[in-house]
């Protein structure tokens, strides 16, 4: 039994066509969230209530600076996909949905870039 309406039959469209690449990039995103977070939080941990220059020079580190990256591309991609799915299951009417989207999507690389290039600032300003 098929519960697609004919145009879906004739255009190729239905379950299983985009769905599910979305819904897995979504549980890797989350699965590496943990242990990204995890290192991410006890260097800053450690640091928390020392003056600027202790903690600059923490995250001047190689591994402490790739680990800040990983973890603000990784936590902004996986908003952007979570704000996606709940924009398009629960906003009605395609202004409104279009308008969120995009919004959407100019706030997480907005946010993520700026979260970038201040590690990157901390990383190459000697």
């Amino acid at each position: 039994m098929d519960f697609r309406t004919d145009r879906q039959r004739v255009e190729g469209l239905g379950s299983a066509h985009e769905g599910v690449g979305h819904w897995w990039s979504q549980r890797i995103t989350s699965i590496a969230l943990v242990p990204l977070t995890l290192l991410f939080i006890f260097p800053f941990a450690r640091h928390l209530g020392q003056d600027y220059a202790a903690v600059r020079a923490a995250y001047a580190n190689p591994f402490n600076a790739i680990v800040a990256l990983l973890l603000i591309v990784t936590v902004f991609l996986h908003l952007w996909q979570g704000l996606q799915v709940v924009i398009e299951d629960y906003v009605q009417g395609k202004p409104a949905r279009t308008a969120l989207l995009l919004a959407n999507t100019l706030f997480c690389w907005a946010m993520g870039l700026v979260g970038v290039f201040a590690v990157a600032r901390i990383v190459f300003a000697g």
